[in-house]
This record gives C-alpha cells, sequence and structure tokens, in this order.
C-alpha cells in the first residue's frame, strides 16, 4: 500500500490510535490469549480499511440521495449495500444510545448554563467575577458563600 493512498494524507494520518485498538483487541479476548504485534498492526489496517469502504459507499449513497452531509442513514444503507447486513441491528443500536447521552448531556449543560436560556454578556461577567469572589473567599477563610445571582440579590435590594 502506496503511504499516499487516501487523498493528501500519510498512512499514519489515517491510521487509528494504536494503544485504543490494542485494548479493544485485548478485550475481545480470552486473556490467556496474546497477539503478536505484526498480527495487531494488520487488525489494524483491516479496521482502517473497513472504515474508509464504509465511508466511501456512505458518500455514494449521499451523493445518489443529492445530499451534502452523510448521516447515519446513509451509513446503514452502505452497510446494507455492502453485505453488512447483519451489523445493521447492532450499529443502530450503538447509534441510538448514543443519542440518547448525547441529548442527555445537552439537557445537562442547559441545566448548567442558566436553564438552558442565554446569559448576556453583563451578566455572564458579572456572574464570573461573582465566582472569582467566592473562590478567593473559600481560598483565604475556608468558608463556603451562598450562592446568590446578580438578579436575586437587585431584586432583594430593591425589596429590602
Amino acid at each position: 500500500m502506496d503511504p499516499m493512498d487516501i487523498v493528501g494524507r500519510t498512512k499514519e494520518d489515517a491510521s487509528l490510535p494504536k494503544a485504543t485498538m490494542t485494548k479493544i483487541i485485548k478485550e475481545m479476548l480470552p486473556p490467556d490469549v496474546r497477539v503478536a504485534r505484526d498480527c495487531q498492526d494488520l487488525l489494524i489496517e483491516c479496521c482502517v480499511e473497513f472504515i474508509n469502504l464504509i465511508s466511501s459507499e456512505s458518500n455514494e449513497v449521499c451523493n445518489r440521495e443529492d445530499k451534502r452531509t452523510i448521516a447515519p442513514e446513509h451509513v446503514l444503507k452502505a452497510l446494507e449495500v455492502l453485505g453488512f447486513g447483519e451489523y445493521i441491528k447492532e450499529v443502530y443500536a450503538a447509534y441510538e444510545q448514543h443519542r440518547l447521552e448525547t441529548m442527555q448531556d445537552n439537557v445537562r449543560m442547559g441545566k448548567l448554563s442558566n436553564g438552558g436560556a442565554e446569559m448576556t454578556e453583563e451578566e455572564a461577567l458579572a456572574a464570573q467575577q461573582r465566582m472569582f469572589a467566592e473562590a478567593r473567599a473559600r481560598m483565604n477563610t475556608g468558608i463556603t458563600l451562598p450562592t446568590q445571582s446578580n438578579s436575586e440579590q437587585e431584586q432583594k435590594n430593591t425589596d429590602g
């Protein structure tokens, strides 16, 4: 295989992380089985080739549908076209799991960032200054200050 087989990339650029692949290989085999370094390298090359094959066919499916972005459905169709239909259920399940985890992460991030609402630059700066002051106070005294947003403080000042 020529080092520039993949357009604009060297062979090393189009590889997978060796440590990660070695870990996956070891996890898939019984603990008493050892794999020679050459065999690991060959397995990694096979994985890269498989990814290139699926990517290429996914791109073809995408182009046939006059789309510009490869979607998960294109990958599933590519698996079917290339004769890897037995993997579709498992790949789809992994995709759904990833989607759920991503949505949960987005919900959590929304809760962390003011209930999902955008902060103005002034609000963000005030919150940052308040957090710095709280951190300084904790560092200097070891006491945790109650957290209060500026709007809550202003409301207390105008009410009281």
